[in-house]
């Protein structure tokens, strides 16, 4: 499987892998976390280790990742594999949630009410107290995307709002659809 995959990157062609971290700590299911820095369960770490093999024939040009715990220690794995070493972009981190992170969201409809959707229905103006709209969020990911050098194998470790961002923006699909682009635990996706 690692031979299959790391063919699909060829020389000359920038490709872009997205990465999502592992399952997070039990304790926080249900709950917004967001830019919280919470770690992983243990079946998180076993996807993590299990991806690390994933990727060991890719000839990744750079690794990088949002800067939270559960990203980093991922990238750190990739880095011993793969022999690059990651590095930190913001970019790439979950969306803030400001006054909503870690709390339950249960306990943030019951406080707000629909405003969870106004996320979605009003993307470029809602935002949580001391949170970010949708827009910024998805300004945030696809700048450091038309950054990226069309030259480069880039492996990015990062979160399920700015994949689905991303790749809403590229297939240019509306706002309610992107919540459908959010991958699994573990998972990746390649962009060409």
């Amino acid at each position: 499987m690692n031979e299959a995959f790391g063919n699909e990157i060829t020389d000359g062609v920038g490709r872009l892998i997205l990465v999502r971290h592992g399952e997070v700590d039990h304790r926080f299911r249900g709950v917004c976390y967001g830019q919280s820095d919470i770690g992983l369960s243990p079946r998180g770490k076993q996807q993590s280790q299990d991806l690390v093999e994933r990727l060991a024939g890719v000839s990744a040009t750079q690794i990088v990742h949002s800067g939270l715990t559960r990203t980093q220690q991922l990238a750190e794995l990739l880095s011993m594999r793969l022999g690059v070493s990651p590095r930190c972009c913001e970019a790439l981190k979950e969306r803030h949630y400001g006054e909503w992170e870690l709390k339950n969201w249960d306990e943030i409809f019951a406080e707000h009410g629909d405003d969870m959707n106004r996320l979605i229905t009003e993307p470029a103006t809602y935002r949580p107290s001391g949170g970010e709209t949708t827009y910024e969020l998805r300004d945030r990911v696809v700048g450091w995307y038309q950054r990226l050098s069309a030259k480069q194998v880039t492996i990015a470790v990062t979160h399920g709002g700015p994949i689905a961002a991303l790749l809403g923006t590229l297939q240019k699909r509306p706002v309610a659809e992107w919540l459908d682009l959010i991958p699994d635990f573990g998972s990746l996706t390649v962009v060409p």
